[in-house]
């Protein structure tokens, strides 16, 4: 079996008894990207020399047995998402006006999975600014679904999600605003998980959404994500939301006896866009955990009609205020021909910026602007107000709030680049968590048409173990295996 596709545990088992070294870990890993990359897209840049040099140190601390202190992550490859910040690094959000930007500083998550060991092998494609919920709004090209190359990974951490897929490394990191980590996670049948907003510093994270943003972790298994989450949370003193409420993992969390799933009507409904067939292996799938010993209750969670025109209204006003920094005098893209400074600021974000950002950022700047935002943006945070105590007030009937990730299986490439609505839609049951800011995860439960589908938990605030508790039950009932090797 390729030694990408087995589990931190079992690698660094590998490690320590000299079965495997770090270096012939991390060459599979640059192998498998440069042989299937050139297909799937979801990688914008290599680390080659700078990998292999580290993982060649981790090499002579297994050898030695000193590995205890490199940290959980020692010699684990991994792939991160192109906007959080890499010291030395070029990092664009996948953006032309970014070209040639290179941080002076790490993001807090990069640097504490980097003191836990972990080796960054690439950086991942995405669309643009996180905005979009296919890959396909990325300045270096769409990135395509590894389970079937016709198809869209999912967005916008797409890129991490599908180098997963691909088997480029066992475990990457998102960035989550409406479903970025989930979504991807159901397409390209990962775990992914949108940690409580605060536990995972923001600080060198590329802002799309400043209230909803969270960094999190993908990877083939439910343990694996939970061990990444550890390495990365924490109160930072850089990011002012950050909050201190360390996660205590268990060995024992795979029983859902007595847990209580509250399973909303309004996502289980096919006139609202729910496929069938995803459905009818949901309904399997909460079946199954009622064997083992779950509680299903059907709940009503009724702000759903609500959700999109409320997350995209509160999203595109953030990013509004967050991308007007980008005003290309410091660093990244200029115009090559600007006629006065003026004009050098208007050609280079016209130029510089794709379609899809322009709009949100049009969108967003007319909702704040005077005489229209007590209309839209005010309204849209009330509602978001009255969307966290509907699910307050549901927490204390229930533990966690489970139903799909997303509506269908991964679409074709182009199919809904010309129908935004359409596109909209596909965050329909992911974008509510981020406005209550709850943690939320994606675990594979089965196949549809032969293309991963995803389950999700949504839990109460700082309350990942009982996510991490149910979905260790779902990959018990399903003995999920990820995509096999071609």
């Amino acid at each position: 079996m390729n030694p990408l596709r087995l589990t931190i545990p079992e690698i660094q088992e590998k490690f320590k008894n000299q079965e495997l070294k770090p270096s012939e870990l991390m060459q599979n890993s640059l192998n498998a990207i440069k042989e299937k990359d050139g297909t799937i897209n979801a990688i914008v840049r290599n680390r080659t020399e700078s990998a292999m040099e580290e993982a060649q140190k981790c090499d002579e601390a297994f050898a030695s047995g000193n590995a205890d202190e490199l940290g959980a992550l020692a010699g684990i490859p991994l792939i991160v998402k192109d906007n959080m910040a890499i010291k030395g690094q070029e990092v664009t959000a996948s953006s032309k006006i970014l070209g040639g930007f290179r941080p002076p500083y790490n993001a807090t998550a990069i640097a504490k999975i980097q003191s836990a060991g972990a080796i960054i092998t690439a950086q991942a494609n995405m669309d643009e600014f996180a905005m979009g919920s296919s890959c396909e709004t990325s300045h270096y090209g769409p990135t395509r679904n590894p389970w079937n190359t016709d198809t869209v990974p999912g967005g916008s951490s797409g890129g991490s999600a599908a180098a997963l897929a691909a088997g480029y490394a066992p475990i990457s990191l998102g960035s989550d605003t409406g479903g970025s980590i989930r979504q991807p996670a159901s397409f390209c049948g990962t775990v992914g998980l949108k940690p409580t907003y605060g536990r995972v510093s923001r600080y060198g994270l590329f802002a799309y959404g400043s209230s909803l943003d969270q960094i999190g972790p993908l990877a083939n298994s439910v343990d694996d994500c939970a061990t990444v989450l550890k390495a990365i949370e924490g109160l930072d003193s850089y990011d002012s939301t950050s909050v201190s409420a360390p996660i205590a993992l268990s060995d024992k969390l795979e029983s859902v006896e007595g847990l209580k799933i509250g399973v909303p009507k309004e996502f289980m409904d096919s006139s609202k866009g729910l496929r069938p067939e995803v459905k009818t292996l949901l309904e399997e799938n909460l079946k199954a955990l009622e064997k083992e010993g779950a509680e299903i209750r059907e709940i009503s969670l009724p702000i759903l009609d609500y959700v999109i025109p409320t997350y995209y209204l509160i999203a595109n006003c953030e990013a509004s205020s967050n991308l007007a920094r980008y005003d290309s005098i410091r660093y990244g893209y200029r115009s090559e021909s600007p006629e006065s400074l003026m004009d050098s600021y208007l050609k280079s974000r016209e130029e510089g910026f794709g379609g899809e950002v322009k709009t949100r950022i049009m969108l967003g700047t007319y909702a704040l602007s005077a005489g229209y935002y007590d209309a839209y943006y005010k309204k849209a945070e009330l509602i978001r107000q009255d969307m966290r105590a509907q699910t307050e007030k549901l927490f204390e009937e229930v533990d966690i709030i489970a139903g799909p990730t997303a509506p269908d299986v991964a679409f074709k490439v182009g199919e809904k680049t010309d129908d935004p609505l359409s596109m909209y839609m596909q965050d329909i049951y992911t974008t509510f968590v981020n406005l209550i800011s709850s943690p939320a995860m994606s675990v594979p439960c089965g196949l549809v048409d032969g293309l991963p589908v995803g389950m999700q938990m949504v839990g109460k605030l700082f309350d990942e173990n009982t996510l991490f508790r149910t979905g260790k039950a779902i990959e018990k009932v399903r003995k999920w295996e990820p995509i096999c090797d071609s």
